[in-house]
């Protein structure tokens, strides 16, 4: 089975110092390097997902700023494709799924940025169009969220999040326990 690592939005601006900082996020930049590094060395494709905001009002993610870049950890070598999005979908008015047929995968690992938001719907729509998906669990980091006057811990955000993709949409897994086919 032809295998990709999809890394969404490991981007300056949710690491320490950037304008929307991640609980977690050097950890998970460290594991997302890891299997970078293992895709590489195997061969196997990798897409690198990098998220501009062009919405009104955005306070990151600004265009032609240090924060949208890809941080170094997981920067991409010459010849990996970097998608440029601009919705919390990799999928949504971009190249990635024409890219992904053009070279016959059939099953996506993902890794990235917030779980709660652009992975969660990356993966999602990932399934939706017919991929084998894969999610590696520590390399993915998010905020506390609240609603309605009730708070939640990044903790239970990311428990929440990966226990939803679980159960449907992505075997969800440790970094360690996910290899290229």
């Amino acid at each position: 089975m032809s295998d990709a690592l999809v890394i969404i939005d490991i981007q300056n601006d949710y690491f320490p110092g950037g304008r929307m900082e991640l609980e977690g996020a050097d950890a998970a930049g460290s594991e997302a390097a890891l299997l970078l590094e293992r895709w590489r060395g195997a061969g196997q494709p990798v897409f690198h997902v990098r998220h501009e905001s062009i919405r009104p009002g955005s306070t990151f993610f600004l265009p032609g700023t240090p924060g949208a870049e890809i941080r170094q950890c997981v920067a991409p070598q010459p010849g990996e494709p970097v998608v440029l999005k601009h919705f919390p979908s990799a999928f949504r008015d971009t190249c990635l799924l024409d890219m992904l047929r053009a070279q016959g995968v059939q099953r996506l690992t993902f890794c990235g940025m917030m779980t709660h938001m652009c992975v969660d719907t990356s993966v999602r729509a990932a399934f939706d169009l017919g991929f084998a998906c894969r999610l590696a669990a520590d390399a993915c980091a998010t905020r506390a969220l609240s609603h309605g006057g009730q708070s939640a811990s990044a903790a239970q955000v990311q428990t929440a999040y990966l226990a939803a993709l679980g159960a449907v949409f992505a075997q969800v897994s440790t970094a360690a326990e996910l290899d290229p086919a």
